[in-house]
């Protein structure tokens, strides 16, 4: 084969630019070993395999193109009324940040609108959930509005479940854990156009690892988006976290909510040791006499919850379904509580149902006021998992969840002085845990030098001096 014949190293390169973020990098590097072959008969050789590959991914990406779903948006969301901001804002700058109450359609818009950017087709569009159930329910809600299979145009994956298809797969729903595990073996994560990353306002570990990894990758990524949604706490830290970028407030749909203290312990009632179930009970009972609809309750663990559906199933409350939510049950048995049903459901959840999911149909909430959270105790030396109080802004995302519909009612069993001397928010995980399992994170998961990692994270984490401290010793 003469030189002549050999197709251009400048039109090669710019037909990469077409293929997927793979095959562009892996492509891109032959080019540049092809461009140091001295004889020209062998650089001629490499160069038409090169470009008999190029074509064969032009093929592929052809294919992928073409089968990109209509995509639509329901009207009552209001993050729909919001999507031209949304989309202008991801189509000039490198990160956003989309801030709306839990219950604006954020979670399952923002993809769709990413993909009718063109994202998604280059690389998949992942989507990070804090939790497993969330993520396959999220999953399941944005192929159902695209009208496609789960599992193919809108795929998840979670540990031990895997239901993404490489070549149809645009959106991929995952735990957080997930994509850190998947950084040990693609660094620059180029199985990706676009990340997601979904209620950071948690500032779970995962989240904070994942937020200063990106920050570190997005010079190296150019052509990497990154949405970051939050409920309306504090999004202007992660905006400053990325160099200022832009906040897009969407508003929640919610109607008014009339809250109810109903405090367990009564200082003048004879019964002052009132326990959690009766007080629950008693709650639920009010509320039954205020009119139809459905009661979202939230306790710390799955023994509370089954002990309180054991009391409230005793009482065989007439066109009642009692329905425990919660981590470990089955898929069938998670999935119940998003189905059409008629009379009333009494919904038992941990706090999976305060940001991640919104359950629907919910008009009244009853909040005991705790949560399990995970703390490391320095006189035992053991990461933990006490039951404590929540904070406001958590009992304000739990009290927020019955006024989606139609006005709602959110009995409190705790009195509202104590409400108001609770912190405001809830401390960033990696306040509450053990430096040493934090540095261990971060060398198995290969983020570099701690210091380095955690000095670019500072904005974020009020704690990076201290670990940079004890990463010395």
């Amino acid at each position: 084969m003469s030189t002549h014949s050999a197709p251009a190293f400048g039109l090669l390169a710019s037909r990469l630019t077409e293929l997927s973020l793979r095959d562009a990098h892996r492509l891109g590097r032959r080019l540049e070993g092809a461009r140091k072959i001295r004889k020209p008969e062998a650089r001629a050789a490499v160069l038409a395999e090169i470009e008999a590959e190029v074509a064969g991914s032009e093929e592929r990406m052809a294919g992928r193109r073409s089968r990109v779903p209509a995509i639509t948006y329901p009207e009552q969301l209001p993050v729909s009324q919001r999507k031209d901001a949304i989309a202008e804002a991801i189509r000039d700058h490198q990160v956003v940040i989309v801030a709306g109450e839990t219950g604006s359609g954020k979670t399952t818009q923002i993809p769709k609108i990413c993909m009718e950017l063109g994202r998604g087709v280059r690389g998949m569009i992942g989507h990070t959930q804090p939790r497993r159930i969330a993520a396959r329910t999220v999953a399941e809600r944005v192929a159902e509005e695209l009208d496609t299979p789960l599992g193919e145009a809108v795929g998840w994956k979670v540990r031990f479940t895997d239901q993404v298809n490489p070549d149809a797969t645009f959106v991929k729903l995952m735990t957080d854990g997930i994509l850190l595990a998947e950084i040990q073996t693609d660094r620059e994560l180029r199985a990706y156009d676009t990340i997601i990353i979904d209620e950071a306002h948690e500032r779970s570990l995962n989240i904070d690892f994942l937020l200063g990894y990106l920050a570190q990758l997005l010079p190296k990524r150019p052509d990497l988006k990154v949405v970051i949604t939050s409920a309306t706490i504090d999004p202007e830290r992660f905006s400053r976290h990325f160099g200022d970028a832009p906040i897009i407030e969407v508003s929640g749909r919610t109607y008014p909510v009339e809250v109810r203290y109903r405090p367990l312990l009564e200082e003048d009632s004879d019964d002052a040791d009132r326990d959690q179930i009766t007080a629950i009970t008693d709650a639920v009972e009010e509320l039954m006499a205020e009119g139809p609809g459905d009661i979202l309750v939230f306790l710390s663990g799955e023994r509370e919850i089954r002990d309180t559906a054991d009391a409230l199933t005793k009482k065989r409350y007439r066109s009642t379904e009692v329905l425990p939510l919660y981590a470990r049950l089955s898929h069938a048995e998670q999935h119940r509580v998003f189905q059409q049903h008629g009379g009333r459901r009494i919904v038992l959840a941990t706090n999976v149902a305060e940001t991640s999911l919104t359950v629907p149909g919910i008009k009244y909430v009853i909040d005991p006021g705790f949560a399990r959270i995970s703390r490391y105790s320095h006189r035992t030396k053991v990461q933990r998992l006490p039951i404590e109080p929540v904070s406001q802004a958590s009992a304000n995302q739990r009290k927020g969840r019955c006024g989606r519909t139609s006005d709602g009612i959110c009995v409190r069993l705790y009195s509202e002085d104590d409400f108001l001397t609770r912190p405001e928010f809830t401390d960033a995980e990696i306040l509450r845990t053990n430096l040493a399992s934090v540095i261990l994170q971060m060398t198995a998961a290969g983020l570099g030098e701690i210091e380095k990692f955690l000095s670019s994270t500072r904005r974020t984490t009020a704690t990076s001096a201290t670990v940079c401290s004890c990463s010395r010793n």
